[in-house]
């Protein structure tokens, strides 16, 4: 399941078919078993709807993935309950927005609920102690050693040391240099000669995987070695050292057998786009219906308590940089949307005594579901600002309009970090683009929930609103 909030980028990863199988299964497989006996216990049976809902709850937790060695228990279940708790939530809005709750048997799904963490639990733990023998064991455990002793060959070996269910056994590092230029005493690497040594040891040794971490800019060095390497039966990968730069949705794609990487793209491509899209429209619906009442309520009061529209509308900057209209409920006497555009601060003067009310409560946002129809805006994703902002910290924050990859969303990773409301400083506002970029490198559904789920806590705290 994913994990919430992990800001650095994911480093290329090979490890046997199996050992990625099973990780990858572990999550889906633990979650549908535990449904099947649920269902078998309670009805006896296990079809229809209950069918159904294993294919959903399969399409929602593959793949899976598996913890860091040397996770303690406490951690490991406190990181499955997050994972999960958003799951099962989505699953619960899914059946009263179909009202289909009514056809599975209540104590057959609440036990399947609160069971799954357990088992999940249970299966991690059996998966991290015994994965690594078991490959091990039936000689799939490959050898690897890596072309380049600098900190991105550090990194990497640092990875295959922390996760052992890989299945993958560094040896040592070739490097021109010695490795005292790049590596501390404590960390002692083992250094295997010279990169002009390196095709004869993999000739001479058992190396399954050989990983070039050199940088782009030594091609005449990866061209030579990838010349004497032909000679052997080993896998070869390229490490670019592209993690110099803001990475975003790093890939390798072909284009009619051209191998491209794209270092900087949305994460909704494809598919995911339609995921993402689909889930927008779902949440967006359901919200609408539940809120229709309180929306005419709040309408009817910013009518009645100050002269002018019920609605504001702002340009704001979209998807890929494009101007769009944002709804909100008015909460100031002034309609503000023109080249300067001055925050709103706390006991400011221009806020209404209505508005100050919608926006502590973030109500005054509740239009905004209206735009996510449209197709305007996300429920999830980095908040839109006033493009006088825009057209400021673009000139200020180093990556600042990459934010704008994925469309603006209601909430966001930033705002429910505790950058809700003014960025009165610059350095506010590079934590919360930071925060921006790091829900694109990571998105995924459940990501999408659970910044859901933590919105409406800190909503109801009132945080930083005003």
């Amino acid at each position: 399941m994913t994990a919430l909030f992990t800001t650095q980028p994911r480093l290329l990863q090979n490890q046997p078919r199996v050992g990625a199988l099973i990780r990858a299964a572990v999550d889906p497989v633990v979650a549908v078993g535990a449904l099947v006996l649920s269902a078998l216990w309670f009805q006896g049976t296990f079809e229809g709807s209950y069918i159904i809902l294993a294919l959903v709850v399969f399409s929602l937790t593959f793949p899976g993935s598996l913890a860091r060695n040397g996770t303690t228990a406490g951690d490991l279940m406190w990181g499955i309950v997050k994972a999960w708790l958003p799951t099962a939530g989505l699953l619960i809005l899914l059946g009263w927005a179909s009202r289909t709750l009514d056809a599975f048997d209540w104590r057959a799904i609440l036990t399947w609920m609160l069971a799954t963490p357990v088992a999940l639990l249970g299966a991690h733990l059996l998966v991290l102690a015994f994965l690594p023998r078991m490959l091990e064991a039936e000689g799939l455990k490959r050898i690897a050693v890596i072309a380049g002793a600098n900190p991105l060959g550090r990194r990497l070996a640092e990875q295959f040391r922390a996760n052992t269910s890989l299945g993958i056994h560094f040896v040592g590092y070739f490097d021109d240099r010695s490795s005292t230029e790049r590596f501390s005493e404590a960390e002692s690497p083992t250094r295997l000669g010279l990169l002009s040594q390196l095709a004869d040891y993999v000739k001479t040794h058992r190396v399954d995987l050989i990983y070039i971490t050199l940088p782009m800019a030594s091609q005449p060095r990866i061209l030579a070695l990838l010349e004497e390497l032909q000679d052997t039966t080993a896998s070869i990968y390229f490490a670019p050292d592209i993690f110099l730069f803001d990475v975003i949705q790093a890939r390798m794609e072909t284009i009619d057998g051209i191998p491209v990487l794209a270092v900087c793209e949305s994460p909704f491509y494809g598919v995911s786009g339609l995921i993402k899209r689909a889930s927008d429209i779902g949440l967006a619906v359901a919200i609408l219906l539940l809120i229709s009442p309180l929306m005419i309520a709040i309408a009817i009061g910013v009518k009645l308590t100050s002269p002018g529209p019920v609605l504001f509308k702002q340009r704001r900057y979209g998807l890929d940089g494009r101007q769009i209209v944002v709804y909100k409920f008015r909460s100031m006497t002034v309609l503000e949307d023109g080249n300067t555009v001055t925050q709103a601060t706390r006991n400011d003067g221009r806020v209404t005594p209505f508005g100050a009310l919608l926006r502590a409560s973030s109500l005054d946002e509740l239009p905004q579901f209206i735009n996510v129809l449209q197709g305007r805006m996300s429920v999830v994703g980095p908040r839109p600002h006033a493009v006088a902002h825009n057209e400021l910290y673009r000139k200020l924050i180093r990556g600042y309009m990459i934010r704008h990859k994925v469309k603006p969303g209601i909430t966001g990773l930033a705002q429910v970090n505790g950058l809700r409301g003014e960025t009165d400083t610059l350095e506010k506002m590079r934590a919360r683009i930071d925060y921006d970029l790091a829900y694109l490198r990571n998105w995924s559904l459940l990501l999408d929930l659970q910044i859901v789920l933590k919105t409406v806590a800190v909503v109801l705290r009132k945080q930083n609103a005003y």
